[in-house]
């Protein structure tokens, strides 16, 4: 399946910390983490049209 931008949620928690929660569309389970990686944040949560790749990655992160 196909990562999509709406598999993740994004919590502000601090300057420049994001928490994220990515949710399996498949399983339903969750896995969460704090990024504070600004590139990532930008291509993914403040891009209009966030590239698959950039959502895998921020996906692999979520999940290690």
């Amino acid at each position: 399946m196909k990562t999509e931008i709406s598999d993740f949620s994004f919590k502000f928690t601090g300057y420049g910390h994001y928490q994220v929660t990515y949710t399996s569309p498949t399983t339903g389970k969750q896995w969460v983490k704090t990024c504070d990686c600004m590139p990532m944040i930008d291509a993914t949560k403040n891009a209009d049209n966030p590239k698959r790749v950039d959502l895998n990655h921020l996906k692999q992160f979520v999940k290690r």
